[in-house]
């Protein structure tokens, strides 16, 4: 098959059914929204063990005692370490034992986990690209792989570790002896830098070698049904029975990843560092994964990818929007019980961060003027929405692990709105600047946290087994749709908060 051909049907799948794709790759971002509510969990064990212990009315009052910060603590460092100085009861309030062990247990519980879910999401993913590969269901087929080759995907991921341990560890120590046998030679350390450059060289080299072996390795778990060592002797199979394929992905993966890496530092210039991800989370991972997917199911003989859309791509566009407005409507309007019970937990965790903040009134302070400072309205409307329909995805996808992240975010959002807004300098310039952009961007977040729980209980449904995996698929699929439909909302609020919720207010305070 001629190169042109795997680049078409990556291109054909992507743009003939891309709600039986994309999802998978959301759920990659999601795994964080899932592992933070073990440090959501242990933050309110800790807050229970202070309260019940007494050290949180003595840590309000060191607080309360407490002078404000400098605002500038680089103008006079002396007046910034005497005030962290200050500090200190507090830290000795917090740095106990039982918080300690509760910290070393939070991180070491919420690794695994990542671990876990990583292993799990990229099975799935890979499963997805083979089954939209071969023109069948994808999500069907990727929720499938994540269960059905979970483990030994993460068997790879220890193995591809320890052989880059290896590397690294024999280059080192080799380095080290010969460093140490040129200088004893020569008496001077020149060489020494010198086999440090070489060493150094060696193992990019060797590490490079590795990667690129182990990156054809997950495909061939998923479509020879291979384990882990079996796996990699496959790839390396395919790397010598079809070089001029492999060299091709691999070219193509090293240029779109500096491509998108030079076009997030360029916009990093101006604030805008959540476009990289959206990019890389919707269009990167998706392309390179079904592009070397494609190369190897070639190799075994068992490409079949659907025929490309007929329409242009503009049509195509328009009509995703279209869909993704119907669909998001259609959920409000079917899951009246849903939004009303997300609008009652945001209410309170809005109250719950007021009350909390209530004790650090004049303590610390935020400024919504202070944050405008060096505003660029064009760059700040790309990073809202970036921002904005990022959370949103995390959000409702999070909401697989049984609705607890969806739920879990919500009330972290709700209470860092209400913090924010007790100890907000002057509530009347903060209201003003929130209304405008906010009647639109709250009710979007709502939404999809909604969705979260409602994919939740599609989550829950197919884990007690009274519905199939294609009813998860379908759930997973429609609200990417709705998604769809929330990002337009929040691409409307965005450009009212970079352009309008800033200036507009100034002239009736």
């Amino acid at each position: 098959m001629a190169l042109s051909d795997f680049v078409a049907a990556v291109v054909a799948v992507l743009r003939r059914r891309p709600g039986d794709l994309l999802p998978m790759y959301v759920l990659g971002v999601a795994i964080t929204a899932i592992v933070r509510v073990v440090p959501f969990a242990a933050i309110g064990v800790a807050y229970l063990y202070l309260a019940t212990t007494g050290r949180l009315d003595a840590i309000r009052t060191q607080l309360a005692d407490l002078d404000p910060p400098p605002t500038d603590p680089t103008a006079d460092p002396e007046e910034f370490d005497a005030w962290a100085s200050g500090l200190e009861p507090v830290f000795d309030q917090v740095l106990t034992p039982p918080l300690l062990a509760l910290a070393a247990v939070t991180v070491v519980v919420s690794v695994a986990l990542f671990v876990l879910l990583s292993a799990a999401v990229s099975a799935g993913q890979l499963a997805t690209c083979y089954g939209r590969l071969r023109n069948d269901r994808g999500l069907v087929a990727g929720l499938a792989g994540a269960r059905r080759y979970w483990l030994r995907f993460l068997g790879l991921f220890a193995l591809e570790f320890l052989c880059w341990g290896v590397v690294l560890g024999t280059v080192g120590i080799g380095a080290a002896l010969l460093a140490g046998a040129v200088s004893l030679a020569t008496g001077s350390t020149a060489g020494s830098v010198l086999v440090a450059l070489l060493a150094g060289l060696v193992a990019v080299v060797l590490l490079v070698v590795v990667r690129a072996l182990f990156a054809f390795a997950p495909v061939a778990i998923v479509i020879d049904d291979a384990g882990v060592f079996e796996s990699v002797r496959s790839a390396g199979g395919f790397v010598r029975a079809q070089p001029v394929e492999a060299v091709f992905y691999y070219v193509i993966a090293l240029l779109s990843i500096i491509g998108l890496s030079t076009v997030t530092g360029l916009l990093s210039l101006v604030d805008v560092v959540t476009a990289g991800s959206l990019l890389s989370v919707l269009v990167l991972l998706p392309a390179l994964d079904l592009l070397k997917t494609a190369v190897y199911c070639d190799y075994r003989e068992r490409l079949r990818p659907p025929d490309s859309p007929t329409g242009s791509l503009r049509g195509q566009l328009w009509a995703g929007l279209r869909r993704g407005w119907a669909e998001m409507t259609s959920f409000i309007r079917t899951t009246p019980g849903t939004h009303a019970l997300v609008v009652a937990l945001g209410v309170l965790g809005f109250w719950i961060g007021w009350a909390a903040a209530g004790s650090y009134v004049g303590a610390f302070e935020t400024s919504i003027s202070a944050r405008l400072v060096g505003w660029l309205p064009p760059a700040m409307a790309v990073e809202l929405f970036g921002n904005n329909w990022l959370v949103a995805l995390t959000t409702a996808y999070a909401g697989i692990a049984l609705a607890i992240p969806a739920i879990v975010s919500l009330l972290f959002n709700g209470v860092a709105l209400g913090i924010t807004a007790r100890l907000e300098v002057d509530p009347t310039e903060l209201v003003a600047f929130v209304v405008p952009h906010g009647i639109i961007e709250i009710p979007a977040i709502l939404v999809a946290s909604a969705l979260g729980i409602s994919v939740g209980v599609s989550a829950w449904r197919t884990w007690r087994g009274r519905a199939g995996r294609a009813a998860l698929a379908d759930a997973l699929e429609r609200a990417f749709w709705v998604l769809v439909g929330v990002g337009i909302l929040l691409a409307i609020a965005a450009v009212i908060e970079a352009f309008v919720s800033p200036y507009y207010y100034r002239l009736f305070l």
